[in-house]
C-alpha cells in the first residue's frame, strides 16, 4: 500500500495532504491522554505487519490491519497510521515523504469507514459468531477500500498506470480474506481478555 516517490501527479499529492491533514486533525481532537498508549501500540502493530512484503510484478502486497486499527481507534487511526508510515519512510524508505499524505489517507480513511460500519456490531453483540462476522467484514473492507483508493490514485495520475492498478487490485483479493480472518481472531481474543478496549 506504499506508493513510491515520483509516481503521482502534483494534484493527487496535494489532495492527499489536504485530506490526511483533516483526518489527523480530527483524530488528534478525539484523542485523550489515556488513549495514547493504545494508539502507540496499534501504530507499532501496523508498522510491523506492513513491513512483510510479497512481490507481485512491479508492486507488492502485505497485511495492513487497518480494519482492526479503525475498529479500535476510530478517527484516531489517522494519527496512528501517519506516525507508522512516517517511521517506515524514514527508517526503511518505504513510500516517501512527498506521498505521505496520499499513503496515509489511502490506509486511514478505510479504517475510519470500518469503524463507522462495524464497531457498534462488534462492541454491542454478545453472539461470538456475529461479532466474528462483523470483525471479518471490518478487516476485509479495510484492505479492500485501501486497495481501491490506491488504484484510484494511480489511475487519476495517468493512463500509463492502468495495467499496474489492475494487477494491484487482483493481487489484493487473497489479502481481503486473510485480513478479515486475522481481524476476527483479534477481536474475539480482545473480547475475552480485554473487553474494555472494544468499548
Amino acid at each position: 500500500m506504499h506508493i513510491s516517490e515520483g509516481v503521482l501527479s502534483p494534484a493527487v499529492l496535494a489532495a492527499g495532504v489536504i485530506l490526511s491533514a483533516a483526518g489527523v486533525a480530527m483524530g488528534l481532537k478525539k484523542m485523550s491522554a489515556d488513549r495514547m498508549p493504545e494508539v502507540a501500540v496499534l501504530s507499532s502493530a501496523f508498522f510491523i505487519v506492513s513491513l512483510i512484503h510479497i512481490p507481485v510484478g512491479p508492486a507488492s502486497v502485505h497485511l495492513i490491519m487497518n480494519g482492526l486499527v479503525g475498529v479500535l481507534l476510530g478517527w484516531m487511526a489517522f494519527p496512528s497510521i501517519l506516525v507508522a508510515l512516517t517511521l517506515q519512510a524514514l527508517v526503511f524508505q518505504y513510500g516517501g515523504f512527498t506521498v505521505l499524505g496520499v499513503n496515509t489517507f489511502t490506509v486511514a480513511a478505510p479504517a475510519v469507514t470500518a469503524y463507522y460500519l462495524f464497531s457498534c456490531a462488534i462492541k454491542r453483540n454478545d453472539n461470538s459468531s456475529l461479532t466474528a462476522l462483523a470483525a471479518f467484514c471490518a478487516g476485509a473492507l479495510g484492505v479492500g477500500l485501501a486497495a481501491l483508493l490506491l488504484v484510484l490514485a494511480l489511475v487519476t495520475t495517468g493512463e500509463v498506470f492502468i495495467n499496474v492498478a489492475k494487477l494491484i487490485a487482483i493481487a489484493h483479493l487473497p489479502v481481503f480474506i486473510i485480513e478479515g480472518a486475522i481481524t476476527a481472531f483479534c477481536v474475539l481474543f480482545l473480547k475475552k481478555v480485554k473487553p474494555e478496549l472494544l468499548n
